[in-house]
């Protein structure tokens, strides 16, 4: 179907997704963090399909939540998220799901992010396609934030999910939350998801020393953008694992206009005022070279960091030399 390139309500721009566009990074949120047998089926499923690399499966138990990393030209990202949904709705109950992560659906949202200058417009156009499909295979509904909403009050995604899953039939017997695809009831065990096109964000979370939930939740509302702080960052607190650390859980939307060395230093700055020390931070998924300057990984505090979490050096070099503006690994 993607060779013909027409335009339909599913593909308004009559792209050809297979006629130069380039990669695409996609980076599906999955409501399971816990049972390793599942996540090793769920990252089988996207890693058997030609086309579509697996780069990076990153698993929080206290999250309850896994991502995963893929890059691919749009027709096989495709056919690996809807593998990955098949795989995911056999065997994620969420109502029987905990986490302290919010979450709507067993397959909780799909960003879906251009490696190519100009590339949005085809992540938009493999958005919309996407979630029809999504909602007509899996009888599901999908909502579509950011760059591929198509109204203004769906852009953001915590718009989306605010309420959870346990909420949702209720907000979507609403008119206004009615979904852009699919029933107009949550799916009985796998909820609802959000499919999107967007810029590159990167996940970071910073650990305090204390166990004192508050001062995490305090410290996200000075931060985020939302409660006039930094630009372009998205911020709550949670628990961890540890019943004597908790955490400063954040999205950098933007890392050009707030870096992540500022974040860090803001979260530190408000964690002192409490008399709390910074244990470490997170990169959960890749982050990009551009966002970490030499010696920022010591100067952060991220545990476990290697050069496997920098995006540009897990692309496949005959994918990199295809794509202007990706370094090929070395």
């Amino acid at each position: 179907m993607y060779q013909a390139a027409s335009r339909t309500a599913a593909n308004p721009q009559g792209l050809c997704y297979t006629c130069g566009v380039g990669l695409i990074e996609a980076v599906p949120n999955v409501s399971e963090g816990r049972r390793g047998e599942v996540i090793d089926t769920l990252a089988a499923a996207v890693a058997g399909v030609r086309g579509a690399t697996l780069l990076d499966t990153s698993s929080d138990a206290a999250h309850n939540r896994t991502v995963f990393t893929l890059v691919g030209r749009a027709a096989p990202l495709k056919t690996a998220l809807l593998a990955l949904f098949a795989a995911a709705l056999a065997r994620i109950d969420l109502r029987t799901h905990t986490g302290v992560h919010p979450r709507i659906g067993a397959v909780d949202v799909v960003p879906l992010v251009p490696l190519d200058p100009g590339g949005m417009p085809a992540c938009v156009s493999l958005a919309t396609d996407l979630g029809e499909t999504i909602a007509r295979r899996f009888d599901l509904p999908v909502y579509l934030y950011e760059q591929a909403a198509r109204t203004p009050d769906r852009q953001r995604l915590e718009r989306i999910r605010r309420g959870g899953f346990e909420n949702l039939t209720g907000k979507m017997r609403r008119p206004e939350w009615r979904p852009d695809f699919g029933p107009a009831a949550p799916h009985p065990s796998g909820g609802a998801t959000a499919v999107g096109a967007r810029r590159l964000l990167i996940a970071f979370n910073v650990n305090l020393d204390t166990g004192d939930l508050d001062v995490a939740r305090g410290i996200a509302r000075t931060i985020r953008a939302s409660d006039g702080g930094l630009e372009a960052v998205k911020a709550i607190g949670v628990r961890t694992a540890h019943p004597d650390v908790v955490q400063v859980s954040m999205n950098l939307v933007d890392f050009e206009r707030t870096p992540l060395h500022r974040v860090f230093e803001a979260v530190r700055r408000e964690a002192a005022g409490h008399g709390v020390d910074v244990r470490n931070s997170e990169i959960v998924g890749l982050v990009p070279a551009a966002a970490l300057p030499p010696a920022a990984a010591e100067a952060l505090r991220i545990d476990d960091f290697t050069m496997r979490r920098v995006l540009d050096s897990r692309i496949p070099a005959e994918d990199a030399s295809r794509s202007p503006g990706i370094a090929p690994a070395t």
